[in-house]
């Protein structure tokens, strides 16, 4: 069996909990899938003198090692990040002078280098960021770009991935860009299964402003609507239609509609199109899949009906989503 990749997370007084949880949660569970096959990875969490640090929801961390322990082969070194109250009502990232001075002679014994939300501000300032991409937190990316100006600071993706680098948004985003990194080292099955596991998607579309289309729509009270929409989620090519949907339940056209409008707060035809597009989206970002091939698949149908919905939902077309994501 491989070894598994050694996984270390700095944190540091004020840390965002979920920064260092949420991506060391992922790869623990991603071990348990693969469990057969051995431990995928080992989470490490390292502080500056290996003592407990309080997070900014006051829980407190206990650390496996200090800054200064860090030896050997690190495969993933992750930077937490945290935002406090500015005295002028706004908020500020926090640059923990003694990881921003480890990270400086430290970070290269790593195989790959991320940061979790405002952690991108303690990359920056140890200079790991220099002439890169990079994103953070969207309440802090204005700032990161005009203190790091040599930093090509893009406020909108989930993560970025700039060879051997990666950062990413918000707290949760970390996640995500765990997610890529089981799907980077270990393939995409074992990411789609850890995601299932943790009733998440394997990357969520589009940027820091948009959503999965699941989890927009309110919980149904209704078993049968809850499961219709998991079914239409993995039948995109098949007949979505009114009468179909209708059918699938057992009810009435007039019946079913009025139900799931009133437990979705959104209509049949509005809810099956927009998973098709976020389907679309998907593909459009992950895949190199012709047009026809992502219209077929997402259940769109035609390269036609692909643009028109592009336009009318997102005010763009595929080719220029693709570009951008």
């Amino acid at each position: 069996m491989p070894p598994p990749h050694r996984v270390v997370i700095v944190a540091f007084p004020g840390t965002e909990l979920l920064d260092v949880t949420g991506p060391a949660e992922v790869f623990s569970v991603a071990s348990r899938v693969a469990e057969a096959d051995g431990a995928a990875y080992l989470v490490q969490i390292a502080t500056a003198d290996g003592g407990p640090v309080a997070t900014s929801s006051g829980v407190r961390l206990m650390a496996d090692l200090t800054l200064e322990d860090v030896a050997g082969p690190v495969d993933t070194l992750l930077v937490a990040g945290a935002i406090e109250s500015a005295d002028d009502g706004g908020v500020e990232p926090v640059t923990d002078r003694a990881v921003t001075h480890w990270l400086r002679h430290g970070a290269f014994r790593a195989r790959r280098i991320g940061s979790i939300c405002a952690g991108a501000h303690l990359l920056a300032a140890a200079g790991l960021l220099e002439g890169r991409p990079a994103t953070t937190h969207w309440l802090t990316a204005a700032r990161l770009a005009a203190e790091h100006p040599g930093v090509r600071v893009d406020p909108d993706p989930i993560f970025i991935r700039d060879g051997q680098v990666w950062t990413c948004a918000g707290v949760t985003s970390g996640m995500d860009m765990a997610l890529a990194m089981v799907a980077e080292d270990h393939g995409q099955d074992l990411a789609l299964a850890t995601a299932r596991m943790m009733v998440m998607y394997v990357k969520r579309s589009g940027g820091q402003s948009q959503f999965s289309v699941p989890l927009s729509v309110q919980s149904s009270e209704d078993d049968r609507i809850d499961e219709l929409r998991m079914w239409i989620a993995e039948h995109l090519t098949d007949d979505l239609s009114l009468e179909a949907l209708a059918a699938r339940t057992h009810l009435s056209v007039r019946h079913f509609t009025r139900l799931f409008q009133q437990r979705t707060s959104t209509t049949p035809a509005a809810y099956v199109e927009a998973v098709r597009l976020e389907a679309a989206r998907r593909l459009l970002e992950d895949s190199d899949r012709s047009l026809p091939e992502v219209a077929a698949a997402s259940g769109l149908g035609s390269v036609e009906t692909l643009h028109r919905v592009f336009r009318r939902r997102l005010g763009t077309t595929p080719a220029e989503y693709r570009r951008r994501f």
